[in-house]
């Protein structure tokens, strides 16, 4: 990836393939000129768009030797007031994939070269127009596939992390200046930064990022989907509730035990919350190797699963064995949520069955055949991950390379607080609060390498 910033670089900003429209997007020095060499108005005339205003439209035609490739509406972005904090263009063709092609070629042409991956984003980092995690949060913002992860990704993007982590570096930079101050009057063994007062500060930034560490957790099921494991014996139902939660026929439904010798993934939103079902093979005994297989992976499921539905034929199961089955699935469940759920009750009296069933009140009781009550278990799943409880004021943490930084910082802090109870001297007091700093920085990009800086934004789109 290219790092320097002045030259122009052009890219397709929108989907590849035929389309209604495509925009093709420049930034750089000579963004301007570039469109200039083929923009003419509707008479032919040449067109000049340096001298208009930012943020305006020019409709006109791109023409290469005497030819009109095409009707375009091109608009200004004057730097710094630009994504990018240069001068760039956004050219609005027909969505041709030919069209597409031969504007970009001319483009290049007259100047330009073509962007690397999220060289545009690093552009506008690069110019100070937001920091190292804003500018991750744009790629969650296009990936983002939920109205939760949608939430969460604008949340960090305009700056709701950043400014957390900015306001903890900010006053742990106050006293680190008092720590770094003494150093230049040891011989003299003054001391300006107040024990206590530090020791109350880093109590306070360590609360605050181990509360961020936590959140991950959160933030990771909302960027990737809520994993729910469907498990139950052989035949019970699952790939048929699998194929009703996703409302298409994603697995193979047969009336022969043991169908499904692998795992089945796919996922659906639900109000806003994306969650991943994971069709499993039926839990059973067998001698039949492949299947056995299968087992092993439906038990690896389940513990990799924030929600577990265990399933199972309500009128082939009496109360006793459910309990026996209940008790296997917590030896391998862990902190995952249990939801047990009764199926085929369309060939059952539903008020006998919940007699049957009486000691666990929380079953569940649907017909995946006929779709009945399904509902109530979307509510159930719904339920057990309340999307309500994200406030779009939540600082939620959902990129891994934060959270391994606050957690280098956590260890930082703990050393601070050691050498504090140890009454260390102030050298090394310092050496485990720059690290921390360090640590914050690297978060924001206020501390920052080519190497990071290209295993971030490789990571991008072209055009982004």
């Amino acid at each position: 990836m290219k790092f320097e910033t002045n030259d122009t670089i052009v890219a397709l900003a929108t989907a590849h393939g035929s389309a209604a429209i495509a925009v093709i997007r420049l930034s750089g020095p000579n963004a301007f000129k570039v469109v200039e060499t083929n923009f003419y108005s509707k008479n032919q005339q040449k067109k000049q768009i340096s001298n208009k205003d930012s943020h305006t439209l020019h409709f006109g035609l791109i023409i290469h030797q005497d030819v009109i490739i095409d009707e375009v509406l091109v608009s200004v972005f004057k730097g710094p007031n630009s994504f990018t904090g240069q001068d760039s263009v956004e050219v609005s063709c027909h969505g041709s994939p030919f069209i597409q092609q031969q504007l970009i070629q001319l483009f290049l042409a007259a100047g330009a070269r073509s962007a690397a991956p999220g060289e545009f984003t690093l552009r506008a980092f690069l110019n100070g127009k937001f920091d190292l995690s804003q500018a991750e949060a744009v790629a969650d913002l296009i990936a983002s596939n939920s109205a939760i992860s949608h939430q969460v990704a604008m949340q960090q993007m305009r700056g709701g992390f950043s400014n957390k982590i900015k306001l903890l570096r900010e006053n742990l930079v106050n006293f680190a200046s008092l720590i770094e101050l003494e150093l230049d009057f040891s011989e003299e063994d003054v001391e300006f930064a107040n024990r206590n007062d530090l020791k109350n500060l880093i109590h306070s930034i360590n609360n605050i990022v181990q509360k961020l560490v936590q959140s991950f957790e959160l933030g990771n099921v909302i960027k990737n989907g809520i994993p729910v494991a469907i498990v139950g014996k052989p035949n019970a139902g699952k790939s048929t509730l699998l194929n009703v939660l996703l409302e298409d026929d994603r697995a193979i439904v047969s009336e022969i035990a043991g169908t499904t010798r692998d795992t089945i993934e796919d996922e659906i939103t639900i109000d806003g919350v994306l969650f991943r079902f994971i069709d499993t093979a039926g839990i059973r005994t067998t001698t039949d190797v492949i299947e056995q297989i299968g087992v092993n992976k439906a038990f690896e499921a389940i513990q990799k699963s924030a929600i577990v539905i265990y399933l199972f034929d309500s009128h082939e199961i009496s109360s006793g064995d459910l309990k026996m089955e209940i008790d296997m699935l917590q030896e391998h469940i862990g902190t995952s949520q249990l939801v047990i759920v009764a199926n085929k009750i369309d060939t059952e009296n539903v008020a006998d069955l919940k007699k049957e069933f009486s000691n666990y009140p929380e079953i569940i009781f649907i017909s995946a055949k006929t779709h009945d009550h399904v509902k109530d278990l979307k509510s159930k799943l719904l339920e057990l991950f309340d999307a309500r409880t994200v406030s779009a004021t939540d600082t939620i943490v959902t990129n891994a390379r934060h959270v391994n930084s606050l957690k280098n910082v956590n260890s930082a802090l703990e050393k601070v607080l050691k050498g504090l109870d140890e009454n260390i001297v102030a050298d090394l007091l310092a050496l485990d609060i720059r690290y921390a700093l360090e640590e914050i920085g690297t978060i924001t990009g206020q501390v920052t390498t080519e190497d990071l800086l290209e295993n971030i934004f490789s990571k991008f789109c072209i055009g982004k």
